[in-house]
């Protein structure tokens, strides 16, 4: 895999004319490409499994994602015609929804919002490829392997020469089309591979989480593309599933690859009972989220869904080291820029 490198292809700094310096770069014109290639094969690998697309809206009174009192990631909350809501970071409860109308399961392409500072690694405003299907973990791992599979070597087959040229090779392409399953570890195993390393782990009250320093440790030693799984139940959001009798871990799984965690997966709790249990160890009160827990009081099921995040796909696939360069047209939280 070809080391990442610090290039600037018009910046992603506001400037009044950077959308007219851009539009002649192969850059964005080949970022452009891999975004038309994701959105066409997306549906299609989700059409093949006869999971159904859901048309969503982008405010939500339930955030979901910023949760966790792992998370680095906090909500945006706006007041819309004197209603106080949230622009939705996930709509994940919602393909949880989708999938007591259609049970193969349901998935959307949409944008995610957050309200932390963007850095290298994070943005405000971003996409995210979600889905949400019958099953558990083990399912869900299955299907994000093979719909990973599937655009590396859809990129290789209709992009390759182009990302050849701006990504220095195709060698993590071609790598990830020829695993037969990912490589894998729970967060125990991870923290005790880590060892005493103070950089490499967050550890709070209750809870342990990788660092970035951690994640990039993880893909350098043990392999550059890794799932790692059942982190500490309080510090992932409240509606993952248990991991184990005592409730300390989660049903959860971070897949590690480029520039750390890209995919997010996780099985939710069956019945509206386990979720009541989640949210008072979690300190969430049950009234925010009243329609969950009747869902699943009315319609238990057993669901697994993942969230992908397409910039840090795409930040992989082009072998880029600042995330804020992979936007069209920028948005920085605070900052008034055109168009």
């Amino acid at each position: 895999m070809p080391v990442m490198e610090k290039f600037s292809h018009g910046g992603w700094r506001p400037a009044t004319d950077r959308f007219i310096k851009i539009m002649d770069d192969p850059f964005y014109r080949t970022l452009i490409d891999l975004q038309d290639l994701l959105t066409v094969r997306t549906a299609s690998f989700w059409h093949q499994r006869q999971v159904k697309a859901l048309h969503l809206p982008i405010t939500t009174g339930s955030v979901s994602s910023p949760m966790g009192l792992g998370s680095d990631s906090s909500p945006v909350a706006v007041d819309l015609f004197g209603q106080h809501t949230y622009l939705a970071d996930s709509m994940q409860f919602m393909l949880e929804y989708g999938c007591r109308f259609n049970p193969r399961g349901a998935w959307y392409l949409m944008p995610s919002f957050r309200g932390e500072d963007a850095d290298e690694t994070h943005l405000n405003q971003f996409f995210h490829s979600e889905a949400e299907i019958e099953g558990g973990l083990d399912d869900v791992v299955a299907v994000v392997e093979d719909y990973l599979r599937t655009l590396a070597r859809a990129v290789l087959d209709a992009l390759g020469d182009e990302v050849a040229a701006q990504a220095g090779g195709t060698g993590h392409l071609a790598h990830m089309t020829d695993l037969t399953t990912f490589p894998r570890m729970t967060l125990d195993e991870a923290i005790r591979h880590l060892g005493p390393d103070p950089l490499a782990v967050e550890v709070a009250d209750g809870w342990r989480t990788l660092t970035r320093h951690g994640e990039r440790r993880l893909m350098a030693e043990v392999s550059p593309v890794l799932w790692v799984t059942h982190f500490d139940h309080l510090s992932v959001p409240f509606y993952q599933g248990y991991g184990d009798p005592d409730r300390r871990t989660s049903l959860s799984a971070d897949l590690l690859f480029g520039v750390g965690e890209v995919v997010g997966a996780g099985e939710r709790h069956t019945t509206g009972e386990q979720v009541r249990t989640a949210l008072a160890q979690h300190g969430v009160a049950e009234a925010d989220y009243q329609w969950y827990v009747d869902m699943k009081d009315a319609r238990p099921m057993r669901t697994a869904g993942f969230g992908l995040g397409v910039e840090r796909w795409l930040l992989w696939v082009l072998n880029r080291w600042d995330i804020r360069e992979l936007q069209l047209a920028p948005r920085l939280n605070g900052v008034a820029i055109a168009p």
